[in-house]
C-alpha cells in the first residue's frame, strides 16, 4: 500500500510550488514582484491578487482631468511595485513593455504623458535629474508630465538632496518632508499625493490575504491526491488549510489580535511578510528543503512519521526554521515577541501533562488535546509524555520543545467561552493583552464607555510608580516630588492631585490620536490649557496594570519606568502653567505638604509652613 501512495505521490501542483515563492526561501528582494510575475507568466497560476485599499483612487487620479504626480513610500514589501504595475496596466501599459525591467517607463495617454519611476534609489546621478521635471510638474509648470513614483521611505528625502537644488526641486523636496512629518497626503498648492503604504493596517489585510490563497482555485488540483481523505496517512498541507478555513477556525481572529496589537504599538507588518507568513503557516515543515513542502515530501514525513512537525500552529511562529533564519525574519520576529509557547499558567501545563490521568483536567484535556489526533494527541507526543512522567525520556528538551508546541496551538485553539478560565492571554509576555484589546482599545473605537476599574487601576499603577509609595489611591491621580526633584524613586512632597472624574476642567481618561490607530491617557488639568497625553503602547499598559496589582516586572521595567517619569515631568510642567494663571504660585512656596500612607493604603497629608 505505501509503494502505491509513493508512487501517486509524484502528482505535482503548480500552485503549491507556486506558493513556495511567497514564504520564506532565498530571494532577490529587489526583483521580488518581476519573479512572482515571471512564475505566474510560465505556469499560468491563478494569481493572489488583493483588495488594495488606494487602488481605485489612485486610478482615479490619473484618469482625471487633472492628474496629480504620486509619491508612493513605505518599508520594503509594502506593495510599492504592485500598485505601479497595477495602474500601468489600468492605463493601458503593456505587461511586456513593464516586463523589461526598465528603471524608469513612459506612458502617454489622452495627451498626459506618465512617468513611472519603479525604486527612485535605484536611480544612477545622470538619472536623478529627471526629478527636477518631475519638481517642475508639482509646482505646475509641466502640466501634461504626470509622474507615480515609488520609494521606501528611508530614501526618499535622502535622493531629493542629491538632486540639483532649483527653487522648484527645494520646495518640492520641503513639501515632500511636510506631508511625511504630519502623516498627510497633499499639500494646498503642489499637485502632489503622497501615499505611506505602511500606514496601511497590517490587521485588516491579513484576512483578506487569508481568504484569497484558501479559496485559489489551484488548490482543485489536490482533489484526486491519494493523500487527500486518506485513512493510513494524510497530507499536513491539506489539513492546514482545512483549518484555516474553518468557519469555527480561532487562527485568523486571534492573529489578527496580536497584529492590532503591534499595530497600536507602532510596529507595522508590510504586505509581502504577511504572505511569507500565510505560506509558511501552510507549508512549512524543518525537515525538506527550504523547510517548505512540496508535493513530493508528503510520502517521506508520514514514513519517517514526523507529520506533526508541520503543524499550522508552529509555522505561525517559524519553528520550522533554523533560529538564525527565523530572527532574520520579520513577521517571526514579531510575533515570538508574544513569546506563545515559552510562557504559560500551571493550569494549561496540568491539562497537557497530567490530564490524560487526572480527573480534575480529563474532560479538559479530552476536548483541547484528544480531539485533535493531528498535531495534538499525535502518538509522538503521546508517547514522549509517558516516557517524561515516568522519567525514562531520553532527550528532555525534545519532550519540553513539544511542549512549547502544544502551547502554541492551544492559543489558537482555546474557544472564547474557555478563555477567561484558561487565562488564556497568559500564554503571552502581556497578561493584559486581551483587556487592552478587547475591554479598552475596541471599546474606544466603537465610541463606548470604558469600564471604569481599567481606568481606576491604571492611576493606581501610575500612583505607585511616581511617588515610589505602595498606595491604593484609584480615584485621583497623585502628583509629587522630593521637594526639589520630580524623578526622585520616592517622592513625597505633595503638589496637586487630579481627579479621575471630571470636575472643574480636570478629568483622566482614554482616548484615540488623531489618527484613530494609536490609544492615549489624557490628563486635563482645567479647561484652558491642553491635556497631558500618555500613548499607552500595550508595554506600558502591561507595566502600568502590573505594578498596580502589586508586582514589578522587571523585564521590561527600567524603560517603561523612565517613560512615565517623563510623563510625570510633563504633568508637573502644565500644573506649573496652570499656577501662573491662576496666581497660585506664591500660595504654593509657602507651604509644603508632605504625604503618608495609612494602614488601609490611602495617602494623607500633613501641611507644613515654610518661613
Amino acid at each position: 500500500m505505501k509503494v502505491g501512495i509513493k508512487k501517486m505521490s509524484t502528482i505535482r501542483s503548480n500552485w503549491v510550488n507556486f506558493l513556495r515563492q511567497y514564504g520564506p526561501i532565498p530571494q532577490n528582494d529587489n526583483m521580488y514582484d518581476e519573479t512572482i510575475q515571471s512564475i505566474l507568466r510560465k505556469t499560468k497560476v491563478t494569481p493572489i491578487r488583493i483588495d488594495m485599499e488606494y487602488l481605485e483612487e489612485l486610478v482615479d487620479n490619473f484618469k482625471s482631468e487633472n492628474p496629480y504626480s504620486v509619491i508612493l513610500t513605505g518599508t520594503a514589501g509594502d506593495g510599492k511595485t504592485f500598485y505601479c504595475r497595477e495602474i500601468w496596466n489600468r492605463l493601458g501599459g503593456s505587461e511586456n513593455k513593464w516586463a523589461e525591467n526598465n528603471k524608469i517607463e513612459e506612458l502617454v495617454v489622452d495627451e498626459f504623458k506618465f512617468i513611472f519611476i519603479k525604486d527612485l534609489s535605484e536611480l544612477m546621478e545622470d538619472e536623478r535629474e529627471i526629478l527636477s521635471t518631475m519638481a517642475d510638474s508639482i509646482m505646475g509648470f509641466e502640466n501634461r508630465t504626470v509622474f507615480l513614483v515609488a520609494a521606501n521611505d528611508g530614501q526618499l528625502l535622502e535622493t531629493w538632496k542629491m538632486v540639483k537644488p532649483t527653487y522648484n526641486v527645494i520646495e518640492t523636496k520641503n513639501c515632500i518632508e511636510d506631508l511625511l512629518v504630519e502623516g498627510k497626503k497633499e499639500r494646498v498648492g503642489f499637485s502632489l499625493k503622497l501615499y505611506n503604504l505602511s500606514k496601511i493596517n497590517s490587521a485588516t489585510l491579513l484576512p483578506k490575504i487569508i481568504e484569497e490563497v484558501i479559496n485559489n482555485p489551484g488548490w482543485e488540483e489536490c482533489i484526486d491526491c491519494p493523500f487527500n481523505n486518506s485513512n493510513e496517512a494524510f497530507c499536513p498541507i491539506i489539513e492546514n488549510k482545512k483549518r484555516l478555513e474553518e468557519e469555527t477556525s480561532l487562527i485568523t481572529k486571534r492573529l489578527v489580535d496580536l497584529l492590532t496589537l503591534c499595530e497600536i504599538n507602532e510596529i507595522h507588518t508590510p504586505l509581502r511578510q504577511l504572505l511569507l507568513l500565510v505560506s509558511n503557516m501552510l507549508l512549512g515543515h524543518p525537515d525538506v528543503r527550504d523547510k517548505l513542502l512540496k508535493c513530493s515530501d508528503i510520502s517521506k514525513i508520514n514514513e519517517n512519521n514526523t507529520t506533526y512537525l508541520a503543524s499550522i500552529y508552529r509555522n505561525i511562529f517559524g519553528e520550522n526554521l533554523s533560529e538564525r533564519k527565523r530572527n532574520l525574519t520579520d513577521i517571526f520576529v514579531t510575533l515570538n515577541k508574544f513569546g506563545i509557547g515559552s510562557e504559560t499558567n500551571t493550569l494549561v501545563d496540568n491539562i497537557l501533562i497530567f490530564g490524560e490521568d487526572d480527573h480534575d483536567y480529563y474532560e479538559l484535556y479530552e476536548q483541547l488535546i484528544l480531539s485533535d489526533k493531528q498535531y495534538g494527541a499525535d502518538n509522538v507526543f503521546i508517547s514522549e509524555k509517558k516516557a517524561y512522567l515516568e522519567g525514562v525520556v531520553e532527550d528532555k528538551n525534545n519532550f519540553l520543545e513539544m511542549l512549547k508546541s502544544q502551547r502554541q496551538r492551544l492559543f489558537f485553539v482555546i474557544p472564547e467561552k474557555l478563555v477567561d478560565r484558561l487565562k488564556l492571554w497568559n500564554l503571552t509576555t502581556f497578561q493584559y493583552a486581551g483587556e487592552f484589546l478587547d475591554q479598552v482599545y475596541r471599546v474606544i473605537k466603537e465610541s463606548q464607555r470604558v469600564k471604569p476599574q481599567y481606568l481606576t487601576r491604571l492611576v493606581r499603577g501610575l500612583n505607585r510608580i511616581t511617588t515610589g509609595l505602595l498606595v491604593q489611591n484609584n480615584d485621583q491621580l497623585i502628583l509629587s516630588t522630593s521637594g526639589n526633584y520630580s524623578q526622585a524613586k520616592i517622592s513625597r512632597v505633595l503638589e496637586e492631585m487630579v481627579s479621575v472624574s471630571p470636575k472643574r476642567g480636570e478629568y483622566i481618561k482614554f482616548d484615540l490620536d488623531e489618527d484613530n490607530q494609536k490609544l492615549n491617557l489624557s490628563v486635563s488639568f482645567t479647561s484652558d490649557l491642553s491635556p497631558v497625553v500618555l500613548n499607552l503602547q500595550l508595554v506600558r499598559y502591561e507595566f502600568i496594570s502590573r505594578v498596580a496589582e502589586g508586582a514589578l516586572p522587571g523585564s521590561f521595567s527600567r524603560e517603561c519606568y523612565e517613560d512615565i517619569l517623563a510623563f510625570k515631568s510633563r504633568l508637573l510642567k502644565k500644573l506649573n502653567d496652570r499656577r501662573i494663571a491662576d496666581g497660585e504660585i506664591e500660595e504654593t512656596q509657602n507651604s509644603l505638604k508632605l504625604l503618608k500612607v495609612n494602614d488601609k493604603g490611602i495617602v494623607e497629608y500633613k501641611t507644613l509652613e515654610v518661613f
